[in-house]
């Protein structure tokens, strides 16, 4: 009698499935185990590489008087983070750090490159370079940066760091008086006996970057004393 080969070909069992699926299970669990923190550790160190960015750049150019800054009691750097310092806390003399697209070939009176604002075919480094900036919402080139800017941007308010009790500690937004009690309040750096500032910088996300936010009318002011809660915070220093 002729045999026939049979049709049906041979596969996996019920249990030889559940075996595999189980195995490939804890193989998943443990690469997410061993590359989650790895993961999380990156963008960490992302975050704080970008917080050390915007506070060192902050320090800079705290003690940097730029053309046009100067007045009948700014005529140092450090008469300018001075008041930086005591006025932050007020909507319209507020502290903003920011990137934004600089031309390479145009700068401005102050040194900085002008905005660049159409980046059409135009690359990085070639046709335009992206700086970090600090600038007073009183300041008009803060309104010409805004269209230019890349990323977000921070409001920044600064409280000096007063002696109590043997540590540095916050003292009042708004006021500056020398660390040893010699003044209170004091009303400009010429007063102002000790040759630093300690003082905290809180950075805080804001929502928006357009002129109309930042207007008379916009929602910045509106909303300015409610701005309560820093992405982190720095304690920082200037000196004469």
């Amino acid at each position: 009698m002729k045999s026939y080969p049979s049709s049906c070909k041979p596969g996996f069992t019920l249990i030889e499935t559940v075996i595999a699926i189980g195995v490939l299970a804890v193989l998943l669990t443990g690469f997410m185990y061993v590359f989650a923190p790895a993961a999380a550790g990156i963008r960490k160190a992302l975050n704080v590489q970008e917080a050390d960015r915007l506070a060192s750049t902050l320090e800079q150019e705290m003690v940097t008087l730029r053309t046009g800054q100067g007045t009948a009691t700014v005529k140092t750097g450090f008469a300018k983070a001075f008041e930086w310092i005591k006025t932050s806390n007020a909507a319209n003399t507020s502290v903003f750090v920011y990137q934004y697209r600089g031309k390479l070939n145009n700068v401005r009176a102050d040194g900085t490159p002008e905005p660049e604002t159409n980046i059409k075919d135009k690359v990085p480094g070639e046709n335009y370079v992206v700086r970090t900036m600090v600038r007073r919402k009183n300041d008009p080139i803060f309104l010409e940066d805004l269209p230019a800017i890349e990323g977000g941007i921070y409001l920044v308010k600064c409280t000096q760091l007063i002696f109590d009790g043997g540590q540095l500690k916050p003292g009042t937004a708004g006021s500056l008086v020398d660390p040893k009690g010699a003044h209170a309040n004091a009303a400009s750096s010429d007063v102002y006996t000790e040759a630093v500032i300690a003082f905290s910088a809180d950075f805080f996300a804001l929502p928006a970057k357009t002129p109309s936010y930042f207007g008379s009318s916009g929602g910045f002011d509106k909303n300015f004393d409610a701005i309560k809660k820093p992405i982190f915070t720095r304690n920082l220093a200037v000196r004469r």
